[in-house]
């Protein structure tokens, strides 16, 4: 059960649908919400190291150092107030913090406090990565060990879902994962196999429809033959689903370094929120 939601905020153009996604999720498991934002202090740490180990050396003054803190610190507070304003008009029970350090190690810091992590697909730097993930999400997501949902730039509500299940243990935990957000959000549920074997796929449909079926969800089942990332992306799109459910990394170490894995691709090629099972 979903009862403890981490928000991570930067003030990007990914802000804004990561709270609005926040408030739909919050309120259907009614959870509180722990907003955060990090100062990333690297910021001032690369000026440092870039200045007195260059070419010619240069130490960026004490002035310097104070005014780019003050200036995150300020962007920060910004940042909090207005998803603060936001969470009390929609009346979501949340905390805020504010905390300096790198943010990948402060948001991995809070994985045993929370349920769940909402996060944006890209950062505050955006626009110069407009094919790729964000850096933060990569190492977040290889981190992380509870459930991550992944916003897009645009936000719209989430009315259908899909569940990409190929009968591996990563994908039979997230199947309860699926279950419970169909429940709460009361949806029906996609459930799509890709397999090149008839036989296998009509297994982990049955295997899936028959989990399911306790929860009392309206299903669609669908199975598919081809590149398993190729076909989630297709069917999400072509279904016009709002939020696609996988199993985080079902491949071995071996498998991912040399041919990428399920998640990564998926993660780098869907244009709608992503919800990773860890």
């Amino acid at each position: 059960m979903i009862k403890s939601i981490l928000l991570a905020v930067d003030g990007s153009t990914y802000t804004d649908s990561q709270v609005k996604h926040c408030v739909q999720l919050a309120r259907a498991f009614e959870a509180k919400v722990h907003v955060l934002t990090v100062v990333d202090i690297r910021m001032v740490e690369w000026a440092v190291v870039l200045g007195t180990d260059g070419f010619v050396p240069v130490t960026p003054s004490a002035v310097y150092k104070n005014e780019t803190l003050k200036i995150l610190d300020e962007k920060a507070d910004a940042v909090l107030a207005k998803c603060e304003s936001i969470l009390k008009e929609e009346s979501i029970l949340f905390t805020a913090d504010k905390i300096q350090g790198p943010p990948v190690d402060v948001i991995c810091e809070k994985n045993h406090l929370v349920d769940m992590l909402i996060i944006g697909h890209r950062g505050e730097f955006a626009k110069w990565r407009r094919k790729l993930s964000g850096a933060t999400l990569d190492a977040v997501v290889r981190q992380w060990s509870k459930p991550i949902c992944v916003t897009q730039k645009t936000y719209r509500p989430i009315n259908r879902l899909l569940f990409a299940y190929d009968g591996s243990e990563k994908a039979n935990k997230a199947l309860q994962l699926a279950a419970v957000f169909a429940s709460r959000l009361k949806l029906p549920l996609s459930v799509l196999t890709v397999n090149n074997r008839e036989r296998a796929r009509k297994r982990c449909l049955r295997e899936a429809a028959a989990y399911l079926e306790p929860y009392g969800i309206t299903l669609e089942l669908i199975g598919g033959a081809g590149t398993p990332e190729k076909e989630i992306i297709r069917i999400t799109n072509e279904n016009k689903i709002d939020m696609t459910i996988i199993g985080a990394f079902g491949h071995s170490r071996i498998r991912e370094a040399i041919l990428g894995s399920t998640t990564e691709h998926v993660l780098r090629g869907i244009s709608t929120p992503l919800l990773l099972s860890k």
